[in-house]
């Protein structure tokens, strides 16, 4: 046998302090290659893949699938061949993946310097552990590991969770869960193999997850055999479930319920949200002001807009002009565009616009957001805008578009709803929320007309924002998006 080196599990960034392994993409036996993914993990705003610091034979897995772990706890053991050395391996060079970083942390993802503070965390109950490693493993992570772009927006899932060990169906898919327990014997003989990996996007793997569905025993109905999540339902529905559902019973018991009675555990970017607006509604002091808008000149110009040459591969949405408009507001009242200090206790007026976007996924809510929008063109923004939500609904987006940002908007109106009292997003000032565009009837030029009209909604931190710039900045907003022609005289 080489040498073994342990790669231990790295802060993919924000502060990440544990993480769910929702899946292992190798198993024992496997040879990799550096930057191949090892492994999924669930993290407070989405799916990350791990890639590996080095080449090797995978020797051992540390951690179940549905396990969760600490950063900078050993996940897999991989023999990198060659003479074992005396003593202790070299520690990876700072900011490399497993190195040193401030604060006696483990270094973040590549791509990504280390935090200089150390994250606090409650008191965590003792849980399990895996299988000690191999007698003679080389504990310390990798040592030269090549540089790859960030993967995925991070933050801590506290969940708690038992961690068993040994050879079973360790090192499967994340949906080994859903496998009977009768079954295990004839999967760690599979261990020296890999089987396909399922193709199935993020959402619909959760969706598999949450029914108890085993993703490798379906053929996809999709394209190029992509598992749907009409094959994940259909799946669900039929006799497979049975079995399914006494696996994940016997993995993960839950308590008694009654009939028809869901429990669905709290956790990753659920969790996240949950403990945000938790503490942004009782830290930050909320006022909301409404506004209803005719927007049928907005309306019109929104064809004309879409005829364009520069604009025919990009949806021209409502919401691009409710985005551009908050953006020449915000420059005309740059309080707006700031946050609270609260341990300096000062107010920071931030100078660009990062205007966040909060995006309903099948992981639960998240904001990610346009760097400096203020700099963006019409039709710059549109593309932005669209690149923005497809990839937060895929799960995939990048850690740098989920944090800084200073000013959000929550387009309520596309599932048919007026309008809301929208709770800021924590380290903002205000957020505007969109609401549905119907026709009505108004006055217009002396005569009642039907007429296209949106209701808005501002809330804002009553600390930075007084109730005269709020109403003026909302006013604004709503001008403009009544006669887009003033955004000559902004």
């Amino acid at each position: 046998m080489g040498t073994l080196k342990q790669f231990k599990l790295p802060d993919v960034g924000e502060g990440l302090t544990e993480g769910e392994i929702l899946q292992w993409l190798v198993a024992v036996g496997d040879t990799v290659t550096v930057n191949q993914p090892l492994c999924e993990v669930e993290t407070a705003k989405a799916a990350v893949e791990l890639p590996s610091p080095f080449a090797g034979t995978v020797t051992a897995l540390l951690h179940e699938a549905g396990a969760t772990v600490d950063v900078g706890t050993p996940i897999i053991t991989i023999d990198v061949g060659g003479e074992a050395p005396d003593g202790d391996a070299a520690e990876p060079a700072a900011g490399l993946i497993g190195g040193a970083a401030p604060g006696g942390r483990t270094a973040v993802l590549v791509g990504y310097g280390p935090r200089t503070t150390e994250a606090r965390r409650r008191p965590r109950r003792a849980v399990g552990t895996a299988a000690a490693a191999t007698p003679g493993a080389d504990h310390s992570p990798a040592a030269d590991v090549p540089q790859r772009p960030p993967l995925l927006a991070t933050a801590p899932d506290m969940t708690t969770k038992p961690v068993r060990h040994g050879g079973l169906e360790v090192g499967r898919q994340a949906e080994a869960h859903a496998a009977s327990v009768d079954a295990a014997p004839s999967r760690a003989a599979e261990q020296g193999r890999r089987r396909p990996r399922p193709l199935a996007k993020p959402p619909v793997r959760k969706l598999a997850k949450d029914l108890g569905v085993d993703l490798t025993e379906l053929t996809g109905s999709g394209a190029g055999g992509v598992i749907t999540r009409a094959d994940v339902e259909a799946a669900a529905a039929g006799p497979a479930r049975v079995a399914a559902t006494a696996s994940v019973t016997e993995l993960r018991p839950t308590p008694a319920t009654t009939a028809g009675e869901q429990r669905i555990p709290v956790k990753g970017v659920r969790k996240h949200t949950a403990a945000a607006m938790v503490a942004s509604a009782f830290t930050a002091p909320h006022v909301t002001e409404f506004l209803t808008v005719d927007v049928t000149r907005m309306v019109k110009l929104r064809s004309r807009i879409a005829a364009r040459p520069e604009f025919a591969d990009v949806k021209v949405s409502p919401l691009l002009f409710v985005a551009k408009a908050l953006l020449l507001a915000a420059a005309k009242h740059p309080m707006v565009n700031s946050s609270w200090d609260e341990a300096a206790q000062e107010i920071v007026v931030h100078g660009q616009v990062n205007l966040g976007i909060a995006a309903a996924t099948p992981r639960g809510l998240v904001v990610p957001n346009v760097k400096d929008a203020g700099r963006l063109s019409l039709a710059e923004l549109a593309g932005a805008l669209a690149q923005l939500t497809e990839t937060a609904r895929a799960g995939r987006t990048a850690p740098e578009d989920m944090t800084g940002g200073t000013i959000t908007i929550t387009n309520v109106g596309v599932f048919g709803v007026d309008t809301g009292t929208p709770i800021l997003n924590p380290g903002e000032s205000a957020i505007l929320a969109f609401g549905a565009i119907r026709e009505m009837p108004w006055v217009h030029k002396g005569k009642v007309r039907p007429r296209q009209v949106t209701q808005l909604a501002l809330s804002f931190d009553h600390r930075i924002i007084d109730g005269e710039l709020g109403s003026r900045f909302l006013a604004d907003v709503g001008a403009l998006l009544s006669d887009p022609g003033t955004a000559l005289a902004f």
